[in-house]
């Protein structure tokens, strides 16, 4: 007789700032059925993404890796053969020692990234990192751009409820970001406050599924946002609409501000954006107009190189119309800073050697093709281990990456659900849990819930969770720390004690911890988190730096993105699919159902200029390589702009290169971020 169906709590893992609470069916103690929302938490309130829903389809995927496996074929063949966990750790570990003994303990760089948000399973590699000394790790490839530039004005990542704007809000603004494919919750209460008569505008260079549903779209050319914001501030200053109380009892610098943006008319801006005069008047009135305006700021902030001054930017708009005073009114980006989470039993902080070298995740290519300038002239990277990413696929300037990846002097380790393009190129690959087989806690950045969630099915055959891999390996390196004898779930009990948080036990028998502020703090109104207690027209960005004596001392457009020009006159963006995650579901028969093919989005008129209609096949490529896609052409964006939506598997590409083939690992300003909407691409027919 087959065991009862239970419903039982859970957290997506998914590198998404929803982190949304779920229910899970369980069948029995290896099969889950469907995937649903939870409504205990009010935010994500029982709604859910399509690809998350359909999570069986990957947890029982018949690729799952499911024992460890040792190279016995070429890099990059795929041609293993099944070994014992015991030969698999002994190995990992005997060769990080032998690079360590021929090229000092930097030689080896433990690599990780977002493939699940779980706290516990995703930093624990950071201890091991830190007690042997191996290179460290600075983290760009999705928010340092967006999060330093939030941070330059504002002063900590925390903002607006977003809750509120269902009943409050009258405008709401969805700045560089497409909700429909990357943050659905948002657009749930995004048309909750547009059903109320709200107005709902969409900043961004494509028409988008978001955009489709706005009163107002503005398709703004990549990376020109900064200039947009700046014209509106210009219009809310000439025509009356700051508030002048507001911006002397809470801003820095109001009058040098307005006196810097007299000379940043509409017009200006629309030189710069390709808007037309009357729509920047338009939307600058409409946002001046309304008090209760709120703007939700999304991470496509974070992929242009400019993208911390353009996040500044528009950081400044509810400040000049005080905004911030009201039930839904003001801004958000993320509210992580909000989280008394003490971190050091998950990562060993307490261990950091600052000496030691920090590589830049984005720059995996430079670093394992010998850059001097990207290996901060230290040893080369001879021996890794890879958590939770893909950069085979993920990481910018593929060409180098794959060139890095077949080396024959890097050892490389990966530890995986499936058989990814990275773990094609490794020496070992270890079979890895899902969320669903494995205990770990959370953070969310679009919500102020923390939660904590229990594995609900057993590992599948041989899968291992990250910290037993971890602790594992740390006993053979001889690296002692108590973390490694305890379990997953008494690591987070005892962080959530120390930091004054509910034990793990009842934040999962309550669905979560809400960490929501109260008013007067959501808004500022106490002060904003700077040294001043002021928002900020003219950021710190010495503080940040890196390259900051570039940036502007004021909120303007900052000139520093590859541009179009004659060889190059396409404007590229590598956006989000809906069904896909990043690498994560491009596995899954409905994401691939849903998603058919790489394609390119190309304005009607270019495709006439090109002499290609729908399914017709171009070449897209610069100086770093080229990608084959089939056309279809879609009007709400400009001339010149180009969309390629979803991080396929280089093998859907003709040529076997993937679009990151294109985007640069030239860091963003000042102090670093990958730039992946911001390349300039010659587009050409193929007969």
């Amino acid at each position: 007789m087959n065991a009862p169906l239970r419903i039982a709590p859970s957290v997506c893992p998914h590198d998404c700032t929803s982190t949304c609470a779920l229910e899970i069916e369980v069948r029995d103690a290896k099969h889950i059925g469907r995937v649903r929302g939870s409504t205990r938490n009010t935010y994500t309130n029982g709604v859910i993404c399509e690809k998350v829903a359909r999570y069986a389809e990957r947890v029982h995927h018949p690729d799952r890796l499911q024992h460890p496996l040792k190279r016995s074929g070429p890099k990059g063949s795929g041609q293993f053969t099944r070994i014992s966990w015991d030969e698999a750790l002994d190995t990992v570990a005997e060769q990080f020692q032998r690079a360590t003994a021929k090229h000092g303990s930097e030689a080896v760089w433990p690599y990780f990234y977002a493939g699940t948000m779980g706290l516990v399973q995703r930093d624990g590699i950071n201890r091991l990192r830190h007690q042997m000394k191996y290179s460290r790790w600075y983290s760009t490839i999705c928010v340092a751009l967006s999060d330093t530039g939030w941070a330059a004005g504002v002063g900590g990542k925390r903002g607006v409820d977003l809750r509120e704007i269902d009943e409050h809000s009258d405008l709401v603004v969805i700045w560089g970001g497409n909700p429909v494919n990357t943050q659905v919750n948002v657009m749930t209460h995004a048309m909750a406050a547009r059903k109320r008569g709200a107005k709902l505008v969409v900043v961004d260079p494509y028409r988008t599924g978001t955009a489709a549903q706005a009163d107002m779209h503005l398709a703004v050319r990549p990376g020109t946002d900064g200039a947009l914001a700046c014209a509106v501030m210009h219009v809310l200053f000439a025509e009356g609409y700051a508030d002048w109380p507001y911006l002397r009892k809470y801003t820095d610098a109001p009058d040098e501000l307005a006196a810097h943006l007299a000379s940043r008319t509409p017009q200006w801006a629309a030189g710069i954006t390709g808007l037309t005069v009357e729509e920047i008047l338009a939307f600058a009135r409409l946002y001046g107009a309304t008090k209760k305006s709120f703007i939700r700021c999304h991470h496509g902030f974070s992929r242009s190189r400019n993208g911390a001054a353009n996040m500044h930017a528009v950081t400044c708009l509810p400040a000049v119309t005080g905004a911030w005073q009201y039930p839904g009114g003001g801004a958000v980006y993320g509210q992580t800073g909000m989280y008394p989470l003490q971190r050091e039993l998950i990562e060993g902080s307490e261990l950091i050697d600052p000496s030691i070298r920090a590589l830049d995740q984005s720059r995996l290519g430079p670093i394992l093709t010998g850059d001097p300038e990207a290996l901060h002239h230290g040893p080369p990277v001879t021996a890794m281990i890879v958590q939770n990413t893909n950069p085979a696929m993920v990481c910018p300037e593929l060409q180098l990456v794959h060139k890095g990846l077949a080396r024959e002097d890097l050892f490389l380790c990966v530890h995986e659900q499936f058989m990814t393009e990275t773990a094609a190129f490794a020496d070992l690959v270890l079979p890895a849990t899902t969320f669903l087989e494995h205990d770990d806690m959370y953070t969310a950045s679009g919500h102020t819930y923390f939660q904590v969630a229990r594995a609900l099915i057993e590992p599948l055959a041989e899968c291992r969770e990250n910290h037993w891999v971890i602790a594992q390996l740390a006993r053979r390196l001889g690296a002692r720390h108590r973390a490694y004898d305890m379990s997953a779930w008494e690591i987070m009990d005892e962080v959530l004690r120390v930091s004054g948080m509910w034990d793990a036990q009842k934040n999962l028998d309550a669905g979560g911890q809400d960490f929501a502020l109260p008013f007067e703090q959501a808004h500022f109104l106490d002060g904003f988190p700077t040294p001043e207690g002021r928002f900020r027209f003219k950021p710190d960005w010495k503080s940040c730096g890196g390259r900051w004596q570039e940036m502007p001392v004021l909120p303007d457009h900052m000139d520093v993105i590859d541009k179009a020009c004659e060889a190059r006159p396409y404007r590229l963006v590598a956006a989000p699919a809906r069904t896909f995650l990043n690498s994560t579901f491009t596995e899954t028969p409905g994401s691939l159902a849903r998603e058919k093919r790489p394609t390119a989005l190309l304005h009607p008129e270019d495709c006439a200029a090109l002499g290609v209609a729908e399914g017709d096949r171009v070449q897209i490529g610069n100086e770093r390589g080229a990608v084959l896609v089939h056309v279809r052409p879609q009007g709400g964006q400009q001339r010149g702009v180009v969309v390629v939506e979803g991080i396929w598997p280089n093998r859907h590409f003709e040529n076997g290169m993937g679009i990151n083939a294109l985007t640069s690992a030239e860091p963003g300003w000042p102090n670093g971020g990958a730039v992946f909407h911001d390349t300039a691409v010659w587009v050409k027919r193929c007969d």
